[in-house]
């Protein structure tokens, strides 16, 4: 499905006033935003507009009954300034998986793709320069049927944002294991990009930064033992030369960093398991000297080192250096900017 997007372009875009070495995270947004809305049972009147803000109904249900989910991407440039995109087509697969869990209707994924091409090219000023920043996409879906009452809305809104960004994370991280709280159980929603998942886990986020961490360290719902993921993002471990990372056992996101982390690790010859993985496993591997290295990943944060982590009264020392980590944040900048071959073929180039 290729579908004519009505362009209605600002007459002066701010991107000249950007400072690409001081972009405050998150409050920073481009000139133009995709707009398409879903009523009588279609998607229509896909369009690129100034960005502003929206009308709200009070009674929009996603305010009521959340339905609302998103996606994270990322655009960059290569050396001749061609704005580039890394693997569209998985996060659009992704939202509709996250659109079925949430009983709302999937966005055709070809105009997903198309929407971003239109919409990154329009606003290509807005890419940083710098390898490792980069122009953070946010597109999004929520229903705004104005209707108190419990069932699937029947009027929706699919947006696309943008916001350039720095890197999140320039030292190594520190995590904390929660003990108390829960992000998911089998049979929710966690394996599902919805933003309830994102407000359950405030409060959880906010104690840890107080006990002086960065990020919570999600454990299962039944014996807070096994590992299920960070925060922002999947984590690796490295263990006696072997990379392992909890599998998608229903509970934890299926991240398209994870999943692009395994396919190049697995090109570059290295061993990774997919497995479930027990905090005591990590609290015995570091005792005993075997845990080399620990990595979180996902779009906004890329490839985050992990310092240690807190659990209970005690602190698991994770290591100093993260040489296999290193390796693939390098490789993954690398390939986002054109300086390295896109072996695996992740990138798509936006043509004027």
């Amino acid at each position: 499905m290729s579908t004519q997007i009505h362009i209605e372009k600002v007459k002066e875009s701010k991107a000249k006033h950007l400072d690409f070495n001081d972009i405050p995270l998150g409050r920073t947004f481009t000139d133009h935003m995709f707009l398409c809305t879903y009523e009588n049972g279609v998607w229509q009147t896909p369009k690129i507009v100034p960005m502003g803000a929206l009308t709200t109904h009070p009674a929009a249900m996603a305010l009521h009954y959340g339905q609302a989910i998103f996606e994270g991407m990322k655009a960059t440039i290569d050396a001749n300034g061609t704005p580039m995109l890394f693997r569209p087509e998985q996060n659009a697969k992704r939202l509709n998986f996250s659109a079925r869990r949430l009983g709302m209707p999937e966005f055709p994924e070809d105009l997903f793709v198309q929407a971003l091409k239109v919409l990154v090219g329009l606003d290509k000023n807005w890419i940083p320069p710098q390898q490792g920043s980069a122009l953070y996409l946010r597109p999004f879906m929520y229903a705004d049927e104005a209707f108190i009452g419990m069932r699937a809305a029947t009027q929706y809104k699919f947006i696309i944002m943008a916001s350039p960004s720095n890197p999140i994370y320039t030292k190594r991280v520190r995590l904390y294991a929660e003990t108390n709280f829960i992000r998911a159980a089998h049979g929710g929603t966690g394996e599902a990009k919805a933003a309830g998942n994102y407000a359950a886990a405030i409060l959880p986020t906010e104690n840890a930064k107080a006990k002086g961490y960065d990020q919570v360290l999600w454990l299962d719902a039944h014996n807070f033992k096994s590992i299920q993921e960070v925060g922002t993002m999947n984590i690796f471990f490295k263990i006696k030369g072997k990379i392992i990372t909890p599998n998608l056992d229903g509970a934890i996101l299926a991240g398209i960093t994870r999943m692009s982390v395994i396919e190049l690790l697995r090109h570059k010859g290295y061993e990774v398991t997919e497995r479930p993985i027990s905090i005591d496993e990590i609290i015995e591997a570091s005792k005993n000297g075997t845990l080399e290295e620990a990595f979180g990943t996902g779009t906004a944060v890329g490839i985050a080192m992990i310092q240690e982590i807190g659990y209970k009264d005690n602190v698991i020392h994770v290591s100093n250096e993260s040489p296999v980590g290193q390796m693939v944040l390098e490789t993954i900048n690398g390939v986002r900017a054109g300086k390295i071959p896109d072996e695996l073929r992740w990138m798509i180039k936006i043509q004027a």
